[in-house]
């Protein structure tokens, strides 16, 4: 069968630690065909960041969230900018983008879920063609509207030895596991490290812990792990999606800041362990993708369960950029009719394309 030819594909997407964007431009077909060809951050100032934030945790007036997010799409279109500014060869190529703004609320057991984010807006300051709101067509389907990037993971382990395992540690810690014979299992585990950097930010006055700092510094409390896993969310099965603030039960508020951190450190591997006993089987190699999957507490806790755990830099790519690249795949298989979910990463009741294409004015 001759190769579908290659898209180049932009993809923008909130970072899940929300201190920024991220951009990223790809080679793909929408299938196994993947070739990153770049990445950018651009973080948010202070400012910005401190809006997003309230917005994610409290209900503000809607002009408020209105204004808010006119203002984080021109952040999108700045990234947009400085990617291009970056690789100006490679993004003048691109044809389109995919687009994922800030989350401001995901609540799977309603099938409700907003991304902020003006796709009009975005395709008008970038002029491509935006795919935008992935979530919201797979929730009238029956699904959980995530993890959305499962997909893209499957598509990167195309090779891999199987049973083959990816766990992509962003604020929700979410897993992908291939079997012999190409199935796929995927689901939100737990935490990730959103409840780490939402601690260390309100009790150590930093903007997060990715590099571990804090948590290297402190002991667990297997008492609070014990304690935070009793949750109903923990017990069941995959494939399940969950908010980040599903898991504020947690609390480590009678915790130095560092044993704070290192417990929470422990909530996120300990979490994902149980969800992946209840897979079919298990490999000894374990691929770490995400904001938190350089961090060392978590990376030492989660090599007690596994023979190896390698980062997916080792295989060249970005884990800080992945996110947007998987935007960027999911537009073009948008553009082919390929299904974005399917009933075993997100329990929809069939595998389905999603999304829509928002035009520039010509």
């Amino acid at each position: 069968m001759p190769h579908s030819p290659l898209i180049r594909s932009v993809g923008l997407t909130s970072s899940t630690s929300g201190d920024g964007v991220e951009a990223a431009v790809i080679d793909t077909d929408g299938r196994d065909e993947i070739s990153p060809l770049g990445g950018v951050s651009l973080p948010y100032d202070s400012q910005l960041r401190w809006r997003i934030l309230e917005a994610t945790q409290n209900d503000l007036p809607t002009t408020e969230i209105l204004r808010l997010e006119k203002k984080l799409t021109q952040h999108h279109i700045n990234a947009f900018g400085l990617l291009k500014e970056s690789y100006p060869e490679k993004v003048a190529k691109a044809e389109l983008i995919g687009f994922q703004g800030h989350t401001l609320r995901h609540m799977p057991s309603e099938g409700l879920t907003l991304q902020l984010g003006n796709a009009w807006q975005l395709a008008e300051g970038t002029r491509l063609p935006v795919v935008s709101d992935f979530r919201r067509h797979d929730m009238a389907i029956g699904g959980q509207g995530g993890p959305l990037v499962a997909m893209f993971h499957w598509a990167l382990m195309a090779q891999e030895p199987r049973p083959a395992l990816m766990l992509n540690l962003g604020s929700v810690a979410s897993v992908t596991w291939l079997s012999k014979e190409n199935e796929i299992i995927a689901g939100d585990t737990g935490p990730g490290v959103g409840l780490l950097n939402e601690w260390v930010q309100e009790m150590a006055e930093l903007p997060h812990d990715l590099d571990g700092r804090v948590a290297i510094e402190g002991k667990v409390d297997n008492t609070v792990v014990r304690e935070a896993l009793k949750s109903p969310f923990f017990s069941r099965s995959l494939p399940k999606s969950a908010d980040r603030y599903e898991f504020d039960h947690v609390d480590v508020a009678g915790l130095s800041v560092p044993d704070g951190a290192a417990t929470l450190c422990a909530v996120t591997v300990e979490a994902f362990v149980r969800a992946a006993k209840k897979l079919p089987e298990l490999p000894d190699l374990l691929w770490v993708t995400g904001p938190g999957s350089q961090h060392p507490v978590i990376v030492n806790l989660l090599s007690k369960h596994f023979g190896k755990v390698e980062n997916v830099s080792a295989r060249g790519l970005d884990p800080q950029t992945m996110a947007a690249e998987s935007y960027a795949w999911l537009a073009v298989r948008h553009t082919k009719g390929l299904p974005i979910t399917t009933p075993e990463t997100t329990g929809c009741r069939s595998a389905d394309c999603a999304g829509f294409m928002t035009l520039p004015q010509q």
